[in-house]
C-alpha cells in the first residue's frame, strides 16, 4: 500500500494529555469530513478545520511506497542519539485512519517507535496503537469508542460534552475551538471544565510557541 503523507516534522506535542512531549508527527494527506479546499468549506461536514493537509508538498511529505519506506523516514527524524525517552510518532491529518494501516504499525514498532494517532473517531483503528485520541465531530457516526483520550472541540453546534462521558477513554479534554471566536469560546470551555470536572482544558499550545 502507498501512504499519501503532507508532511513529517519533529516538534512538541502542542494539545492534549502529551504536551509538550517531544515527537515526530506525521500528517497524512486527505480526510472524510472536508476536501481541505477553501470552496468546500461552506459545505464540509467539519467546517473549522485550521490545518492544511492538502497534497505531499510539505517537509517530508511524498507518496511513500511502501510501510517500510514510510516508517524508514519517520524514524530518520527522531533524534536517536539522546538517551532518554521513548521515540514517539504521532499520526494525525487530515484523518490519519484512511491510510494507517496494521503493516505501518508494524513497521514503526520494529524501529522502536511508540505509535499514537489522533482521528476524528469515524473508522475504526488498526490493532497495536500505543495511543488512541478520538476528537469527534458534529454530524458524525463515531465507531472508535475507547481509547486513550477524547478532546473534544468545543463548542460545536449539535454536540454535547456528557453524550461521550460514559465511553471508555482514560482521559476527556475540551479544546476551544478556533476562530473569531476563540476567546469566548475558551472562556465556555473554562466554565464547563469547572462545572463538570470530568474534563480538562486542552490548548493548543503550539500555535502560540510558533512550533508546527
Amino acid at each position: 500500500m502507498a501512504y499519501s503523507v503532507k508532511e513529517i516534522v519533529y516538534t512538541l506535542q502542542g494539545e492534549g494529555a502529551w504536551t509538550g512531549r517531544a515527537a515526530v508527527l506525521c500528517r497524512f494527506a486527505g480526510c472524510n469530513l472536508w476536501s481541505g479546499r477553501e470552496q468546500d468549506r461552506a459545505t464540509a461536514i467539519c467546517q473549522y478545520c485550521d490545518t492544511d493537509f492538502v497534497g505531499v508538498d510539505g517537509v517530508g511529505g511524498f507518496c511513500y511506497p511502501s510501510a517500510e519506506v514510510l516508517a524508514m523516514a519517520i524514524a530518520m527524524r527522531w533524534p536517536w542519539d539522546q538517551t532518554s525517552g521513548m521515540p514517539y510518532v504521532v499520526c494525525t491529518g487530515g484523518e490519519p485512519l484512511l491510510q494507517l494501516d496494521v503493516a505501518l504499525v508494524m513497521a514503526l514498532h520494529a524501529r522502536g517507535l511508540s505509535v499514537a494517532v489522533e482521528t476524528n473517531g469515524t473508522h475504526l483503528a488498526p490493532v497495536g496503537l500505543d495511543w488512541i485520541c478520538v476528537s469527534p465531530k458534529a454530524g458524525t457516526r463515531l465507531l472508535l469508542t475507547a481509547g486513550d483520550e477524547l478532546k473534544l472541540v468545543f463548542p460545536q453546534e449539535d454536540i454535547d460534552p456528557d453524550w461521550f462521558t460514559g465511553l471508555n477513554f482514560r482521559h476527556f479534554f475540551l479544546q476551544p475551538r478556533d476562530g473569531p471566536d476563540q476567546q469566548y469560546n475558551t472562556q465556555a470551555a473554562v466554565r464547563y471544565c469547572l462545572q463538570h470536572p470530568q474534563w480538562r482544558l486542552s490548548l493548543q499550545t503550539h500555535k502560540f510557541l510558533g512550533v508546527p
